[in-house]
């Protein structure tokens, strides 16, 4: 609940109002100047570049992006393995407290936190790299919509200010959702110890990927590209930097 308030409070902060106006080097506010219109801008030159394709300079920023947010997305993965390394200990703990009242409630939490402090785990310092990553991921969205440039052209077999006729882009979309929320299952230990997480994470697994085909449906196809291009990129890094760091957890044991 806490996460879901801080990332309520993050879009309304970083202005998802303001979607439906286009984004200009007058635009003003903190959030359009140093935020969306910088994207803008580099958008409209890597299209340049490549003599005017968008859709390839949409791909290309949004790798840029992905790789930018990298650091982060591997801090969140350490902080998630450490969390799961000590989750045998932690139910230990739950189940040695399991009476509900308060001065016993109250030792479970010291008793946690001395286990958090031993073992040098922040509980809350996976929440961080989201809420960093948040306001630029929304600021690339916005970008790609109210760039006035992006609507009139067109990428492969889609125009990029309409929806894609032909359903593919939603499609690829759903697809590498739900192959990226798998991937993250598998590599998931507290989920195989902890019934009711594997339970919110095996609806995650198709809600998610439903709801982000459907957006995909009926928005541009310049931001079911983006869609694509960026649950792509974190197939790939979970195949690249996940696996191995379960592969070498699993050769210390």
């Amino acid at each position: 609940m806490l996460l879901l308030m801080l990332i309520g409070a993050t879009a309304l902060l970083t202005g998802c109002m303001e979607v439906d106006q286009p984004i200009t080097s007058e635009s003003e506010g903190i959030w359009n100047s140093f935020f969306v219109y910088p994207l803008s801008w580099a958008i409209i030159n890597i299209a340049e570049v490549f003599n005017e394709s968008y859709g390839i300079s949409i791909i290309i920023l949004t790798v840029i992006i992905r790789l930018v947010l990298l650091p982060l997305n591997v801090k969140q993965l350490k902080s998630t393995k450490a969390m799961q390394a000590i989750q045998p200990e932690l139910q230990e703990l739950q189940k040695k407290y399991s009476s509900k009242d308060q001065q016993t409630q109250q030792k479970l939490q010291q008793e946690t936190m001395a286990l958090f402090q031993k073992h040098g785990v922040n509980p809350l310092a996976g929440c961080l790299p989201i809420l960093v990553q948040m306001p630029i991921l929304i600021a690339m969205y916005h970008a790609i919509m109210r760039t006035g440039e992006v609507s009139t052209h067109s990428f492969l077999w889609f125009e990029l200010g309409s929806p894609d006729p032909y359903f593919i882009l939603p499609i690829l979309t759903a697809g590498f959702t739900y192959l990226q929320q798998k991937l993250m299952m598998s590599t998931n230990a507290t989920a195989k110890t902890n019934p009711q997480m594997a339970v919110q994470m095996q609806i995650m697994l198709y809600v998610m990927p439903l709801m982000i085909g459907i957006f995909a449906v009926f928005f541009p196809a310049a931001l079911a590209l983006y869609w694509v291009t960026g649950n792509i990129f974190m197939v790939i890094q979970v195949l690249l930097i996940n696996k191995p760091m379960m592969s070498n957890n699993g050769g210390e044991k």
